[in-house]
């Protein structure tokens, strides 16, 4: 084991706010000091291009951002985002303020909109009328979704690309098919030793 996505998580289903378990860690930035403290490990973090839940402001957001660096994280890996813009505007703060580590734009092909949205609700993330707009009357049609889904996280993907993007975390959701259609929009292919 070599890479460690250290999170502190979420409050437990029907509690307002986190809550550490006895004897762990409050904050995120805890966490990774303690796995720095075992060893020489690659550390990915949480980043969030339009602010965590819990932050007041946006400069709380990157101030937290820095403490989890401070305690050895490496990488940061962002929520889910649908607006491309966020996350670029997000880039250039979080650069402005000294934040060097690679930062992993989190994808998430949406198959379920109505889903999508409570997610992005109950993780502040926004949800453009655009993007809204490609779901509107596809309720009963869900094939339809999952093309239109592969597009618009492909189309995401090649944005980020020309901004010099080039890593990315998908949010599956258990739909790994969706995942693997992505990739292959994207030019990802399978490599087989088989010959002739």
């Amino acid at each position: 084991m070599r890479h460690i996505v250290a999170l502190r998580g979420d409050p437990p289903e029907g509690q307002d706010s986190y809550t550490p378990y006895p004897g762990g860690y409050a904050y995120a930035s805890d966490l990774v000091a303690g796995i720095r403290a075992i060893g020489d490990f690659e550390i990915s973090v949480a980043a969030y291009p339009e602010g965590h839940v819990d932050a007041p402001d946006a400069q709380t957001e990157i101030d937290n951002l820095k403490r989890k660096i401070d305690a050895g994280a490496t990488r940061a890996i962002t929520q889910f985002f649908f607006d491309t813009d966020c996350f670029l505007r997000y880039l250039d703060r979080i650069r402005a303020a000294g934040i060097t580590i690679p930062v992993v734009p989190g994808i998430m092909p949406v198959t379920n909109f109505a889903g999508a949205s409570r997610m992005a609700k109950m993780n502040g993330a926004s949800v453009p009328d655009w993007f809204a707009n490609l779901f509107n009357g596809l309720e009963q049609e869900a094939e339809t979704r999952k093309l239109i889904a592969a597009i618009a996280a492909a189309e995401q993907c090649v944005r980020l690309r020309a901004h010099g993007v080039h890593d990315f975390h998908f949010y599956t959701l258990n739909r790994a098919d969706l995942t693997y259609a992505l990739c292959h929009i994207l030019g990802l292919r399978a490599t087989t030793d088989q010959e002739g």
